[in-house]
């Protein structure tokens, strides 16, 4: 049974157990943090006893059944503007922070031995780049022996944070793509076959000779697929380890920033990682289940003060100390209980 399964299967026990409590915890979307967040809820329910039911869906549906109030909490990768959360009386922060992978299924290619760049990756992407010995991808690899074959590309079906962040970062790093497609959590995609959730998309690589995808680095680990090494902003050749995570993190100014919004793509660096990400959590300043409110902060708390090294176990990176405090005031501030 892989990660991702047992992943499943925890959750679906805390769901189920939740029952016999008055407040249970309900909460969806992103797929990006699903391994960590039920990583959590394990290891909370063993603590505490009280369940956290999570519906990994994707961002974009995770904030919709906050809005419609169906839900305690929402998680997405793609923050909400502050007028946006006004208009909606939610409140957002970050929870925890990872990075999204390139993944590929390629005979003979070890990870970390193919070589991309965001311009690279936005070509394959626009269509422009059709086989894996194309001589944009040869230049770059000039040790590998690529195969003749065609690409085959897999992204996101459904609304998805992790698009956004990868979208976010290729219009950063191409021209081209920001004209032609731009950022969003759904896009018009130019080409490709499209998976649902990070679990659809490593699924997919997976099973598939010849592809690529995008994934967050948990899924890429966990289901052992092969993941390539970016050229980053500062022209330097970087592989996806923690300290290339937490060196693009470390530029993020959260004090400043309204509700929190900061999108940690493209950062400035020679170590950082191109392609890092917070994950939010949205919740409603005067909550519909109160109790069921209360309960999530805790778990939320819990999570901060307890769920560090967990987090730090499947390469995300946990939110820095004074960021947790800024935090902690503003649920005391702007939750109703």
């Amino acid at each position: 049974m892989n990660f991702i399964k047992k992943a499943i299967v925890a959750v679906g026990l805390v769901a189920a157990s939740t029952s016999a409590f008055a407040a249970d915890i309900t909460g969806a979307g992103a797929t990006f943090p699903f391994p960590v967040y039920s990583k959590w809820a394990d290891a909370y329910k063993k603590e505490t006893g009280n369940g956290l039911n999570y519906q990994s869906i994707g961002s974009g549906a995770g904030i919709k059944q906050i809005q419609a109030k169906t839900v305690t909490f929402g998680a997405t990768d793609a923050p909400l503007k502050a007028e946006q959360l006004e208009k909606d009386g939610l409140i957002q922060w970050p929870m925890v922070m990872g990075a999204i992978v390139p993944v590929v299924n390629l005979e003979g290619i070890k990870p970390g031995e193919l070589v991309l760049s965001g311009e690279l990756l936005g070509d394959i992407y626009l269509g422009k780049v059709t086989k894996w010995n194309d001589p944009a991808i040869a230049k770059l690899n000039p040790k590998l022996t690529l195969p003749t074959d065609a690409i085959t590309v897999v992204r996101r079906s459904d609304g998805s944070g992790t698009t956004f962040n990868f979208t976010d970062y290729l219009s950063k790093a191409s021209s081209e793509w920001k004209a032609k497609v731009g950022q969003g959590t759904a896009v018009e995609w130019p080409t490709g076959v499209g998976a649902k959730g990070n679990e659809g998309v490593a699924g997919n690589v997976g099973q598939t000779k010849n592809s690529i995808g995008y994934v967050e680095y948990a899924y890429a680990k966990q289901n052992k697929l092969t993941y390539a090494a970016m050229i980053n902003k500062a022209g330097k050749t970087v592989q996806p380890t923690v300290a290339a995570f937490q060196a693009a993190a470390s530029n993020a100014d959260w004090a400043k920033a309204p509700g929190y919004y900061v999108i940690l793509t493209d950062q400035p660096g020679e170590a950082s990682w191109p392609i890092t990400a917070a994950t939010f959590i949205l919740m409603h300043k005067t909550p519909v289940d109160k109790a069921a409110s209360a309960e999530a902060i805790k778990f939320f708390k819990w999570s901060f003060e307890k769920g560090a090294k967990m987090a730090e176990e499947l390469d995300y990176i946990p939110m820095p100390e004074p960021v947790v405090k800024l935090i902690e005031k503003t649920w005391s501030a702007d939750i109703k209980s």
